[in-house]
């Protein structure tokens, strides 16, 4: 939120907003430009008919007092991604959807646009290097780059995000059920697909992970009249610990590695397609992309081991992230450390999906907080039930600082530590314990 009212007042709106309370880093950047909250609170008399829009955030009460002051007075109250469309609905919409690889591969697609001078709006969900924020406006523009969330609009429009953005360029990476809370049961969840592939515009373009078991079906069924494109990874080699893709013959190197991300770049290069980049333009474009942040981001290192941080919590991407480090650096041992943090992953009835995800490990650490659990008022959990539905040897921890000091004592001699989370493991400072963990050894 605070990223699109950034974007916002760099476009020339005057922009102001409430919550109950700011947090790091969204109050420093705020203040910087102008527009944080002089007060912390909500102030329904702030709120007349002069307002153009009210823009509501996913985490705002359906009773908040300002909401209601702003319906009782007339005044447009948009979500989050209905604004966006608003925004660009003149424009040409490429959009990243799917339970995994949305923010790679949208930021893949933004780098390679930014290198060749082609101006676009955005949404995406991480700091990407070269943007300031996680969202850009201009009136300049022809195109827009969102990466589309399957989750809920807002407190007053339960619709999944992406059926917003009507695009005509789509990419979708895959089906795996997410989002317990509000998708029940892995029908319901795929659902959501079919109907976003209903939504692509007339005569526009689909681009699906073909090996998904789910998404050929899916596709068939389209009441549209698009035009659909099954992919895959290309064919690749790592030489000198360096990923190389061949394709038309030629060879051009990479920087992200492991199949997920083979099939992220596929992806990315097909849309940059549909907005004018050739093939060799984008390979070239990406040889310096140094990926989204808290995506295998490299946090420390030495000669022969390091330390990465990624936000893998769903089954899915914790597999595809394990198995890419090791297929990357096959002669180290592989040493994962996962935190359960979301809805989904601490609901008992959705924990059996994460069997054999930590099977590429030669160690695995898996740490909840029971608080947590308590605080999303979900059942409380066993430690030997979580151990038993991971479905391999795994050890389990609800106490960060003792999982901190074993993770210190863990030797770190040709291995690598993979931390995984969507938080901070109550509070740690993750890039300071990778620094303290790479120079003990």
């Amino acid at each position: 939120m605070h990223n699109l009212a950034i974007a916002l007042k760099e476009k020339g709106y005057m922009v102001s907003g409430s919550d109950d309370e700011v947090f790091e880093p969204s109050r420093s950047r705020l203040k910087k430009h102008g527009i944080l909250p002089e007060k912390n609170g909500w102030f329904p008399e702030k709120i007349d008919a002069g307002i153009d829009a009210v823009i509501l955030g996913m985490h705002a009460r359906k009773d908040n007092p300002e909401l209601k002051k702003a319906l009782d007075a007339g005044v447009k109250v948009y979500s989050y991604p209905e604004y966006l469309y608003e925004q660009t609905k003149y424009k040409k919409r490429l959009v990243i959807a799917g339970s995994h690889g949305k923010t790679t591969i949208t930021s893949m697609v933004m780098h390679v646009l930014r290198k060749q001078n082609i101006r676009f709006d955005y949404m995406v969900g991480a700091n990407i290097e070269g943007f300031d924020t996680m969202a850009g406006l201009s009136d300049e523009a022809e195109i827009a780059v969102f990466e589309g969330d399957e989750y809920l609009s807002s407190p007053i429009d339960p619709q999944p995000k992406f059926l917003w953005y009507k695009p005509h360029a789509a990419v979708i990476t895959g089906i795996a059920w997410d989002h317990a809370n509000v998708f029940p049961d892995e029908h319901v969840y795929t659902q959501q697909f079919e109907t976003f592939i209903n939504s692509i515009m007339p005569a526009g373009n689909l681009y699906y992970y073909q090996e998904d078991k789910h998404l050929p079906l899916r596709v068939e069924k389209n009441r549209n009249s698009i035009c659909s494109q099954g992919y895959s990874a290309p064919e690749y080699t790592t030489e000198d610990e360096r990923v190389v893709v061949f394709y038309d013959g030629n060879k051009y190197p990479v920087s992200v590695f492991g199949k997920h991300n083979m099939e992220n770049l596929e992806a990315a290069r097909l849309l940059c397609q549909d907005a004018g980049v050739k093939a060799e333009e984008f390979y070239r474009a990406l040889e310096d992309f140094k990926g989204a942040a808290r995506r295998l981001q490299r946090l420390a290192e030495n000669k022969n081991s390091a330390v990465f941080l990624d936000f893998a919590h769903a089954p899915s991407k914790v597999k595809a992230t394990c198995r890419a480090l090791k297929e990357q650096y096959p002669d180290r041992k592989l040493i994962a450390c996962l935190e359960l943090h979301t809805f989904s992953s601490l609901n008992q009835n959705f924990l059996p999906q994460y069997a054999g995800s930590l099977e590429s490990a030669d160690e695995a650490w898996v740490y909840y907080n029971p608080s947590v659990v308590k605080h999303k008022k979900l059942p409380e959990l066993d430690p030997a039930f979580v151990k038993k539905a991971f479905d391999s040897d795994v050890s389990i921890s609800t106490d960060s600082d003792d999982l901190i000091k074993s993770l210190e004592k863990t030797p770190l001699t040709q291995a690598n530590l993979l931390i995984m989370t969507s938080g901070n493991f109550d509070g740690q400072d993750i890039p300071e314990l990778a620094k303290q963990i790479i120079s003990n050894k």
